[in-house]
């Protein structure tokens, strides 16, 4: 079993620690709010005062956090990760921030001895409870094949995508078609519905069809019952489709359909329904069709 280190133990960071020590692992961790942590400690992990000293107390350190302002701020410091890694020391940053944010970062640890993989996941927290949870791995091979056996007790698939970086384009590549598919599906709704079709029969057979990916599956239903707690909110869902974006811009990719979610995204902010799950896009649509949701 292997000594870990966690910094960010939002909702996802939280339940990868949970798996973690379901696993018999030994981990350190360290939120901005000790509050939301507290259930882990319960379980046992050991708390640290500092992303700093999350370091100095583990081998194999994991960071997941919201966006790019936020990864520099817990690196950064007499208080941040790079204070507190050294050699033969191995850092796991799961975020999903700019990949160029990522690579510096990644040449910044190496100076120290260190060594640093992105490695983004693709799924929820439903998805890593079942156990089904897939991890994009980004780094140098020997880095990626020693800290791969823990990335395995996260999730079942465990890809190395190429160097620095790219496992974020691999993330980000994946994250748009997300939000696209959540607004095709309630555009087939609403057509249904509107045409006189009932709500849940038009979802019961869109999400059983041969559009039903795995996220419509899960989500599909979201038009019928939203989550109290977001899955994955506006925001965070907005922050991604701006990375994909941007990166499109730079290797000019068009990415149409895209840019469209997005402005559809910026409606629900203005909304004021930033905070809800992005699945919210269907109340969007809603509103503009004339449907009561």
């Amino acid at each position: 079993m292997a000594n870990l280190g966690f910094v960010g133990l939002g909702v996802m960071g939280g339940h990868m620690v949970n798996r973690l020590l379901d696993k018999g692992h030994t981990v350190t961790g360290y939120n901005r709010t000790r509050s939301k942590a507290q259930w882990l400690i319960d379980r046992g992990m050991k708390w640290a005062d500092s992303p700093r000293a999350v370091c100095a107390a583990s081998e194999v350190i994991i960071s997941m956090i919201t966006n790019s302002e936020a990864l520099s701020e817990i690196a950064a410091g007499p208080n941040g990760m790079l204070a507190g890694l050294s050699s033969g020391k191995f850092w796991i940053e799961m975020s999903t921030v700019n990949p160029a944010v990522s690579r510096a970062l990644a040449a910044r640890v190496r100076e120290n001895g260190a060594d640093m993989v992105d490695a983004p996941v693709s799924g929820s927290v439903i998805t890593l409870q079942q156990g089904k949870l897939s991890v994009m791995v980004g780094g140098q091979h020997e880095t990626f094949e020693r800290v791969k056996p823990v990335l395995l007790d996260i999730g079942p698939k465990v890809t190395h995508v190429g160097k620095n970086g790219l496992a974020l384009v691999m993330k980000i590549a994946t994250n748009l078609s997300l939000a696209v598919q959540m607004l095709a599906f309630s555009e087939g709704v609403l057509l249904a519905e509107k045409s006189g079709i009932a709500r849940d029969t038009a979802v019961d057979v869109l999400t059983h069809s041969v559009i039903g990916s795995p996220m419509v599956q899960y989500r599909g239903p979201f038009v019928l019952k939203m989550p109290e707690e977001a899955w994955f909110n506006v925001n965070m869902m907005q922050k991604d489709m701006l990375l994909a974006l941007e990166l499109g811009r730079q290797v000019e990719v068009p990415l149409p359909t895209t840019a469209v979610t997005n402005e559809f995204l910026t409606a629900a902010r203005g909304m004021g329904l930033a905070e809800r799950d992005f699945a919210i896009l269907f109340n969007v649509l809603a509103r503009m069709s004339g449907v009561t949701t």
